[in-house]
């Protein structure tokens, strides 16, 4: 739900995007603990204190996903690593550290992300998911059964009025 498009179209129709972001782009690193930006030599350093001798940058500015940023490491070194246990790989030709860079799209939808409002929204979701999963799983919303969007239209409306009529009917039972 939180990929670039889908952002850049919320924000140009003014609709409020109450979807978390991936954990992937929100820039949750993993191994965090083993590596560090060195900012005078502007790349990451292992936990033995190895410099990345090479950057590389993949994926181009401004299309629908986020660019990478992919350091590489002196093998050599990391075969006689004392830290090597879960770090190196046997038999490994290369070594890689990569971290996303964050769009500017992402970065203003982590900052809402961030905000009272969406927090409150969010707890919510949980139960307009649900209901799309029942009326996906259990009636049969998951895959058009007739073609064109009148037939998608009349599929969705049967559905959804099937799911209220069994709302309605557990509620009336509830009741006696």
């Amino acid at each position: 739900y939180s990929e670039k498009n889908n952002i850049s179209y919320t924000k140009e129709n003014n609709i409020a995007l109450i979807s978390k972001l991936n954990p992937v782009i929100q820039g949750t690193r993993t191994k965090e603990d083993e590596f560090e930006f060195n900012k005078d030599a502007g790349m990451y350093v292992c936990k033995a204190g190895h410099l990345a001798f090479k950057l590389r940058r993949q994926g181009k500015k401004n299309v629908a996903k986020n660019r990478r940023e992919t350091y590489y490491f002196d093998i050599e070194k990391c075969k006689v690593c004392p830290f090597k246990e879960g770090c190196y790989r046997e038999g490994a030709k290369s070594r890689t550290y990569s971290i996303t860079i964050k769009s500017t799209e992402h970065k203003e939808q982590e900052e809402f992300q961030n905000t009272e409002g969406f927090k409150e929204k969010a707890k919510s979701r949980y139960k307009i998911e649900a209901k799309n999963s029942e009326l996906k799983h259990r009636h049969g919303d998951d895959t058009a059964s007739a073609a064109g969007l009148l037939g998608m239209e009349v599929q969705g409306a049967t559905a959804i009025f099937a799911v209220n009529l069994k709302r309605i009917l557990k509620l009336i039972n509830e009741k006696q």
